[in-house]
């Protein structure tokens, strides 16, 4: 499982120019799902973002997490992360899971989310999307679930 996690003054995303999901301060998380992720890797996963302390305090140091801010959460699915650019110019998504894991273990994420953070927004699986978004800082951070569970 890999998430891209970045630190956001406002995102949105829209599927035929209606838009879908909306955030103020908070993450916008592009989510790639794998064909060997389980619940129990998007637990892992979930509780690392949500309590990495990548906002500025008073200070202007990275040391408040999202709850603390009371930042928001848009979560987008995004298979590409699992693109395999190893041969040739054209990527290969062999190791991205299928369509009916890849979609419940977003929606399990998703509702994971909700118990924690109390706005959640959410793209359209498996749409066409179009995602819009403030990079604050910037500052991206890239989760991997091999880097987390040995």
């Amino acid at each position: 499982m890999r998430f891209v996690i970045q630190v956001v003054t406002d995102s949105q995303v829209t599927v035929d120019g209606e838009v879908k999901g909306k955030i103020g301060k908070g993450f916008m998380v592009l989510i790639g799902i794998g064909h060997e992720d389980t619940k129990e890797i998007a637990d892992v996963m979930v509780k690392k973002m949500l309590g990495l302390r990548i906002f500025a305090d008073e200070n202007g140091k990275t040391n408040l997490s999202l709850d603390q801010v009371d930042g928001q959460l848009l979560l987008i699915s995004q298979f590409t992360l699992y693109a395999d650019c190893r041969h040739g110019n054209r990527p290969g998504f062999t190791d991205a899971a299928g369509p009916e894991l890849a979609n419940d273990l977003y929606e399990y994420i998703i509702s994971k989310c909700k118990e924690k953070v109390p706005v959640v927004e959410k793209g359209v699986f498996g749409a066409d999307m179009k995602v819009s978004l403030t990079n604050d800082g910037p500052f991206t951070i890239v989760l991997d679930s091999k880097d987390l569970i040995k």
